[in-house]
């Protein structure tokens, strides 16, 4: 069994909520939606669409992981995978967190698994680690579920990821919604560029126009003035004549 990354979000959305928020649990596909594109406790921060959420309770449906409620008003889904993988409770909180926030470490795990499941020290986190990764394939088609990642330069602790989807899905996905928000940030910029261009050129136009209005103004004081000493020549000369 092999989910896509919007599955493993919904499923990991669905799992977390039953246990942290259970009075709100089973989800609408509105409160689903909003826990999927939640900007705290997620990695990568994603901004799925209700179609795309829809779509993978659909086809989560069909592996019997997600099940609709059926005596709501409003549809509501629950999921199915601790009774699917037959998971005990640390088993699906360490899951949950995996499917959430992608790889992490054990020290890691156990800060974030408060609201999940409590666990005594870093040595049940990695004892629970290790039962998901020793599992043997089962009637569902599924084997191990989590794996240890090889250590990267400079770190002091390897990191664990589950095994429900290809890394390469969530990388496609997240560089997917970056470039995308990356275009939505040039075409903000572009906009904000062309509407500082515009207020400049405004400023500019009433700046110029402040000066003509200045100019004109001392144009006609001076005509005024050359007026005036006309007329003052005119009547000297009169005198003298």
């Amino acid at each position: 069994m092999t989910l896509d990354a919007i599955q493993v979000r919904v499923l990991g959305a669905l799992i977390e909520k039953e246990i942290a928020t259970p009075e709100n649990y089973p989800l609408s596909l509105n409160a689903l939606l909003n826990a999927c594109n939640q900007r705290s406790s997620r990695d990568p921060v994603l901004d799925l669409t209700e179609d795309e959420v829809r779509q993978a309770v659909h086809s989560l449906e069909e592996v019997h992981l997600v099940s609709p409620v059926r005596d709501a008003r409003v549809p509501k889904y629950e999921h199915r995978a601790r009774t699917v993988w037959n998971l005990r409770r640390d088993e699906t909180a360490v899951l949950c967190l995996l499917m959430l926030r992608g790889p992490q470490t054990t020290g890691e795990l156990r800060s974030r698994a408060d609201r999940l499941f409590t666990f005594d020290d870093l040595a049940a986190v990695q004892a629970t680690l290790e039962r998901l990764a020793a599992r043997t394939e089962d009637a569902a088609g599924t084997g191990p579920l989590t794996k240890m990642l090889p250590r990267q330069p400079g770190a002091r602790e390897s990191r664990y990821a589950h095994l429900l989807s290809r890394a390469e899905a969530y990388a496609g996905l997240a560089s997917g919604i970056a470039g995308s928000r990356a275009i939505q940030d040039s075409e903000a910029d572009a906009a904000s560029d062309g509407q500082h261009s515009a207020d400049r050129l405004s400023a500019l136009e009433a700046e110029m126009q402040a000066k003509l209005d200045a100019l004109g103004a001392t144009v006609e004081e001076l005509r005024d003035r050359i007026a005036q000493m006309e007329a003052n020549f005119s009547e000297r000369r009169a005198s003298q004549l």
